[in-house]
């Protein structure tokens, strides 16, 4: 809808957000694809990921791989019709509360651009070293993330924070 100088309204529509099933997988693929980031490896770490739809369209999603209490946190993505709803936050709020039932307390992501976004929810930047052997020697850690990108950790301990509390999937 144009406003009649040039700017086009966005319609309000209804965000779901649910666990990711195997269905999602080719939208996820996309999705990723179109936003620059790798969609290799994804498929044995769906059940870990969470997903944003908008009137039956995928719009955005984030992932972690449990590799024990340590989580790498990947492939966060929103599709560019929809960003600046929150979109991105909450699926960062989705994605660590069920990271957290699965056990994960330390948390791990590699990023060449959202390193502002992620410190905002209490990510610091690390050396790669610092990350354990296991997330280390994930496939993202190896070779799917340039030598280049930032590493950035964070410490969920026992206690949840306000935000990841409120967040349930």
């Amino acid at each position: 809808m144009d406003d009649g100088e040039g700017a086009v309204a966005r319609q309000a529509v209804s965000i779901e957000y649910r666990l990711a099933v195997p269905a999602d997988e080719k939208a996820i693929a996309g999705l990723l694809e179109r936003a620059g980031l790798s969609s290799e490896g994804i498929a044995p770490h769906l059940p870990h990921f969470v997903v944003a739809v908008a009137g039956g369209r995928l719009v955005g999603t984030a992932g972690c791989e449990v590799h024990g209490s340590a989580g790498l946190f990947r492939s966060f993505a929103v599709d560019p019709g929809h960003r600046g709803q929150g979109i991105g936050a909450q699926l960062y709020r989705l994605v660590v509360s069920h990271a957290r039932s699965a056990g994960v307390r330390d948390g791990y992501l590699l990023t060449d651009t959202a390193e502002g976004f992620f410190a905002k929810f209490g990510f610091q930047r690390v050396t790669r070293d610092a990350a354990p052997r296991a997330i280390r020697e994930t496939d993202q850690f190896r070779s799917q993330c340039l030598p280049a990108s930032v590493c950035m950790s964070r410490s969920f301990g026992n206690a949840e924070s306000d935000m990841e509390r409120q967040a349930s999937v």
